[in-house]
């Protein structure tokens, strides 16, 4: 990077991406798209540790491609059309969006051992610092952010 001063030049010895890494795939529904998705998060994960130098043990890598599951899994199952993965991450956080087709807001269940199914975005809340859910033009964007450090909930 280098820094200007006063019209000087300053080489700093290092150089940091000034904007976030920012990739998104569409997935029609198909079988093996959720398989697809993770595998896409995968290579962003690695072209953030590359680009970002981003510090991304086995633990937060793994709770990144679970919401991701997660998430393309419910737009899969809930809506009658194509839909989008956004990703978005820097050293410190990735935040994984999905946009789908409907228009209806997803319910989080409380706990119950005993439910099969519907545990969803009990996991991405459970995983994720901040989770929310929007009504756009086309659906509904639903988006969770993942730290880094490993420890989303203190």
């Amino acid at each position: 990077m280098i820094d200007h001063l006063d019209g000087a030049v300053i080489p700093t010895g290092f150089d940091v991406p000034v904007e976030p890494l920012w990739r998104a795939a569409h997935y029609t529904g198909e079988q093996g798209c959720i398989a697809e998705a993770r595998s896409f998060a995968a290579l962003f994960l690695d072209q953030l540790r590359t680009e970002w130098c981003a510090r991304i043990d086995e633990r937060v890598d793994g709770a990144v491609l679970l919401v991701v599951s997660e998430l393309i899994t419910n737009a899969d199952r809930h809506s009658n059309g194509p839909y989008i993965l956004e990703l978005v991450g820097t050293d410190t956080a990735v935040t994984v969006s999905v946009y789908d087709s409907s228009s209806a807001l997803p319910r989080i269940f409380p706990r119950n051992p005993e439910r099969i199914g519907r545990h969803g975005l009990e996991i991405v809340h459970a995983l994720a610092e901040q989770v929310s859910v929007e009504r756009v033009p086309v659906g509904k964007r639903v988006r969770a952010v993942l730290p880094l450090s490993g420890d989303a909930n203190g």
